[in-house]
């Protein structure tokens, strides 16, 4: 990999403020309450929904299905990978069979701690066993907001998604928010990694269409952050999204990517997207046993390639409306197959990603209900990823701005659930019991009003007081008072610190490669 954006590449820059929301030290009364936001731990138990000899017939009928019936393999050079660790190939059916002792070698060497670095060590993602990740929603086509209403997304929309998702200490993560579909694809990565570097500090995302855009895309990160080649192949500074084309077939550009990403040591996601009735068989554990084949082979081959390439196991798996063929999430069957997904995680031992979401059209009361209910499944599998957690709509073709406001209000309640208790112990405040007698009231209390005066039980984004008189022609609902916040963010662009030398050298590299054609992606 050339290294040819800049020759001056100076350590990297301190942060230029402390940040938003969850890094905040405040006063508490006795002791200073310290808020984290960027680093969280699940605090609730997995829950254990099926029994351990249940989970080991799903794992070992999904090898069996990679034995006997096989992967679709549509890459040549993947299909070589496998061959030379073992499989059996049969080239002129693309077929791979995969033998269960590949994969318990592939699942020894796979690393169940990644440590994946940003653009700065308090934005550093750690994933492993009990560690939270938040992502806005991602891969979505259109853009949405009650201004300008839903359209294809743009390169405008890109950079303001990027931008709110950076605001917002609880989303952890940029991933491929929306197709900024005015960007033609050969220039594309380009413009989604320029708004990444220097929109953000958070872990970017790259898309896998085509070693030439990957390759291209690790270049402008690693000159940007000042890594030589070795550093940047040393630890994972990006990730990709792997979807398999279920049933039982990984394309070439997903292939592609599984080798380009484990050969610089870079993370990928695996995620097979089952929906029951439809790629997917009906039942949550016919489905979940074909989306763990599926992952399971994807993971082999990045041990292939590479053993100890960074790699997560992913599921999303929910169900379709059987009338219309419509996905559908934030259901039983989804929060049942993201508990599943959790047992087979752990029973495997990877650090893995679920997602939320909705199939919700607007930002109502069906998108609040299924994105919460969706979130809370992936909360208690024990997910240490959770894409889709904010901005989703209509099963994954909108990404809407005031969705994603009102959604994190909910990750924030989540992310202040996770800080664990003093060292000191509860506040019992026996000293504010025994200040109000009995029938008194707490309101000015001086253990209150110490809390109080620091904004301690503050709203979490904003003022999301009651609605107000039903006669007040004011009155704003939440989607309307979340459009205000949205454009009161965007109106200002924060200051984070970043080398002007390096976005300059940065683009000079986009120019001369536009110019030069850009890089086609994989079809």
């Amino acid at each position: 990999m050339t290294q040819d954006i800049s020759d001056n590449r100076p350590a990297r820059r301190p942060a230029a403020r402390a940040g938003r929301r969850g890094r905040q030290t405040r006063d508490t009364g006795s002791a200073d309450r310290k808020v984290n936001y960027r680093q969280l731990r699940n605090p609730f138990p997995p829950m254990m929904l099926y029994s351990e000899d249940a989970i080991t017939a799903i794992h070992e009928a999904a090898l069996t299905t990679l034995e006997d019936l096989g992967m679709k393999i549509l890459l040549p050079e993947a299909r070589q990978q496998f061959r030379a660790g073992g499989a059996k190939v049969d080239d002129a059916a693309e077929m791979v069979w995969i033998g269960r002792d590949m994969v318990a070698s592939a699942l020894e060497t796979a690393p169940q701690s990644i440590v994946c670095r940003a653009a700065r060590p308090d934005r550093d993602v750690l994933l492993e066993t009990d560690t939270l990740v938040f992502q806005p929603g991602a891969g979505a086509p259109h853009a949405t907001d009650l201004e300008r209403g839903r359209r294809p997304g743009t390169g405008r929309d890109f950079k303001e998604l990027v931008r709110l998702t950076q605001h917002f200490d609880v989303l952890h993560m940029i991933p491929p928010l929306i197709e900024p579909q005015d960007v033609p694809m050969n220039l594309r990565h380009y413009f989604t990694m320029d708004a990444q570097l220097t929109m953000s500090d958070k872990l970017p995302f790259i898309f896998s269409r085509g070693t030439p855009q990957v390759l291209q895309s690790f270049e402008m990160l690693s000159a940007f952050r000042g890594l030589s080649d070795a550093d940047f192949a040393a630890e994972s500074h990006s990730y990709t999204i792997i979807n398999t084309n279920s049933p039982r077939q990984i394309d070439k550009p997903m292939a592609q990517g599984l080798i380009d990403f484990a050969r610089y040591g870079q993370v990928s996601i695996v995620t097979p997207f089952t929906l029951m009735g439809a790629m997917a068989p009906i039942t949550v554990e016919a489905a979940m046993t074909l989306s763990h084949a599926e992952a399971l082979a994807a993971i082999t081959l990045t041990q292939l390639v590479n053993p100890g390439a960074p790699v997560c196991y992913g599921t999303f798996t929910s169900n379709v409306d059987m009338k219309s063929g419509s996905p559908a999430f934030g259901t039983p069957e989804h929060f049942r197959a993201s508990l599943l997904a959790g047992q087979l995680a752990r029973l495997i031992g990877l650090p893995w990603r679920c997602a939320s979401g909705s199939a919700a059209n607007i930002n109502d009361v069906q998108a609040a209900n299924e994105t919460q209910f969706a979130l809370w499944g992936c909360l208690m599998a024990g997910s240490n990823i959770v894409i889709h957690a904010a901005g989703w709509l209509e099963g994954g073709l909108t990404v809407s701005y005031e969705k994603l406001i009102t959604d994190i209000e909910v990750l924030q309640m989540v992310a202040e659930m996770c800080h664990q208790q003093p060292p000191d112990g509860p506040d019992v405040s026996l000293d504010a019991l025994s200040e109000v007698g009995p029938g008194g009231h707490f309101f000015s209390a001086d253990h209150t009003m110490r809390r109080y005066q620091d904004a301690f039980y503050a709203p979490l984004v904003a003022d999301w007081s009651n609605f107000g008189a039903w006669t007040d022609a004011g009155a704003k609902t939440a989607s309307m008072r979340a459009t205000e916040i949205w454009k009161t963010i965007l109106a200002t662009e924060p200051d984070l610190g970043h080398d002007p030398a390096r976005i300059e050298a940065m683009r000079r590299f986009t120019t001369a490669r536009s110019a030069d054609g850009g890089a086609a992606p994989e079809s």
